[in-house]
């Protein structure tokens, strides 16, 4: 297997309100995509533009951008990692159909976004007729999966591919029957099982989902995707994970956290998942406020830019205000510059307003 290349490092300057230049951020970029059939292979989606030219303090949108073309007028910046050719051919045919439905998936992922663009312009194209563009575009990815397997029926990864292709077409039936023909042919894969249970997870039973999450990490324990996915549906389908490990709510509310809290020990650095940590303590009653706190506090220390942070903020601010630490919560908010925060933000000072308000004629006018 090869070793994979260190993430980029993308590092924004800027100025400040003086007009002297500053670093904005310093970090790995937040659109980085894998494929777990193809090890080594990685796109990482560094910036984005909307339009050409581009005001110099334009903000970064790449989270917008979906497929390989960048948007309309616009420009984006990527790094794609291609891992070494393998000696094998019958490995490089193999990689070379995961190259065709990448691009098949990117290609139609950029045409779904253009026509949701296009919608809201009274532009849009009948769904039938993208619907037909769609299927036209799927139909060799689907041809050569097919022949592939005839030629190579006990290939196990290119039925793992082939089922994740079929599930992502909406063939799902189809798509587990190529993930449980692939568990046949090898019972210690990991990773068909973390398929086989996330979709379980999603159509049931959920006692299957449960137990392919917990064979997934018995076979491997140091992948922070499959504690992840399994804290999830834990903390998703609660009445069912009572049942499994015949506890109580909060006992199943333990288990998710600890399942999310190995996922980020194994991978500290992963913000995103830092952030479903803290979330999850949302719809935990009684609210534990230390530990929402403390979540948030070190997603923080790991948040990769300004935007992030702002965010962070917003929620310590609503944490900090749902428990009556209302100055606190008010500072939160004062660190809050963005303007894309700013309705967010003013919610959030009148909830405040409300709240303190209501707390002072409970309490009554101070002597």
């Amino acid at each position: 297997m090869p070793t994979p290349l260190p993430l980029p490092r993308l590092i924004v300057t800027g100025h400040t309100d003086e007009g002297r230049s500053t670093f904005i951020s310093d970090g790995a970029p937040q659109r980085v995509r894998t494929v777990e059939e193809r090890p080594g292979y990685r796109v990482s989606n560094l910036w984005a533009l909307f339009d050409s030219p581009a005001a110099i303090n334009d903000p970064d949108r790449v989270a917008e951008v979906a497929g390989l073309a960048p948007p309309p007028r616009g420009s984006l910046i990527r790094i794609i990692d291609y891992p070494p050719e393998p000696a094998d051919p019958v490995e490089r045919e193999y990689q070379k159909l995961l190259d065709m439905d990448n691009e098949a998936q990117s290609e139609v992922d950029d045409w779904i976004q253009k026509e949701s663009a296009f919608a809201e312009k009274g532009a849009s194209l009948a769904n039938v007729t993208l619907n037909a563009r769609i299927e036209q575009r799927f139909a060799p990815v689907k041809k050569g999966y097919k022949e592939f397997l005839e030629r190579h029926p006990e290939h196990v990864k290119a039925r793992l591919a082939y089922g994740s292709f079929l599930n992502d077409i909406g063939e799902e039936s189809e798509g587990v029957a190529q993930w449980e023909k692939a568990l046949v042919l090898d019972p210690k894969n990991p990773a068909t099982y973390n398929n086989l249970a996330t979709y379980y997870g999603h159509n049931g039973p959920a006692k299957k989902a449960f137990e392919y999450f917990e064979k997934t990490i018995e076979l491997s324990p140091k992948e922070p995707l499959y504690y992840h996915n399994f804290g999830m549906l834990v903390y998703q389908y609660r009445q069912e994970a009572k049942a499994y490990f015949k506890c109580e709510e909060q006992q199943v509310f333990d288990k998710a956290l600890g399942l999310y809290q190995k996922a980020l020990d194994l991978s500290p650095k992963d913000f995103p998942l830092a952030t479903d940590l803290a979330q999850t303590y949302y719809l935990i009653k009684p609210f534990r406020t230390d530990d929402a706190i403390k979540a948030w506090d070190y997603a923080l220390t790991i948040a990769r830019d300004d935007i992030e942070r702002e965010g962070i903020q917003i929620h310590l601010a609503r944490v900090k205000m749902n428990v009556g630490r209302y100055t606190e919560a008010r500072q939160h908010l004062g660190l809050v510059t963005n303007a894309m925060y700013n309705g967010l933000k003013e919610r959030l000072y009148k909830n405040l307003d409300e709240k303190q308000d209501k707390t002072t004629k409970q309490i009554g006018p101070a002597l």
